[in-house]
């Protein structure tokens, strides 16, 4: 079973975030369950989704301390907190226009950088970050298929499809050469 966590702030699009990589596995065939927490229930408080894959029924009910990877939409909330139940080959990727050597000081884990807003502004989309999120997520992930995670970005988008498609395209395609390199990827 694969489990996933996606941290960001209210407003942000981690939540829709979780909802489509949810929706990309389950256009894939895979069981998915799918929930998510808020904080304060405002705009700019952390919010988190959580997914779990797998072939078989899931039938496992509890909160995941112990995710197979982290997709964060704000490099501020690498706390204790969500990194506790990281290993040190937990994939973390992380929304900052920074290098991941400069958030070593967080411990030794495996961080990956993409600067999503970039890439948002680059396609037209101001501070919606989430599907260069998804991109570089499944990059790493190495599922679902890219092509259907654009395909459900596309169809689910209520205004700029192509943009947000790009830029979840953007997204794999700037996170591609580090998996490739790191051949990371978490068995499904």
């Amino acid at each position: 079973m694969l489990e996933l966590i996606i941290q960001g702030r209210g407003g942000q699009g981690a939540q829709t975030a979780g909802s489509l990589l949810a929706m990309a596995f389950y256009a894939e065939g895979r069981q998915v369950q799918s929930f998510a927490t808020y904080g304060g229930a405002r705009r700019g408080t952390p919010v988190s989704s959580f997914i779990r894959v797998d072939d078989q029924p899931i039938r496992r009910r509890c909160d995941i301390e112990t995710p197979d990877a982290i997709l964060c939409f704000d490099a501020h909330l690498l706390d204790q907190r969500l990194l506790k139940g990281a290993s040190t080959a937990t994939p973390i990727i992380v929304n900052t226009p920074h290098p991941a050597a400069q958030l070593k000081r967080l411990g030794d884990y495996t961080i990956y950088t993409i600067d999503a807003l970039r890439i948002a502004r680059d396609n037209g989309l101001g501070r919606f970050i989430n599907s260069a999120l998804l991109g570089a997520f499944t990059a790493v992930l190495g599922a679902p298929e890219i092509e259907t995670m654009c395909r459900i970005i596309r169809e689910s988008a209520p205004v700029k499809a192509r943009e947000n498609e790009q830029a979840c395209r953007d997204g794999y395609r700037l996170m591609q050469p580090i998996r490739n390199q790191e051949v990371i990827g978490v068995a499904l």
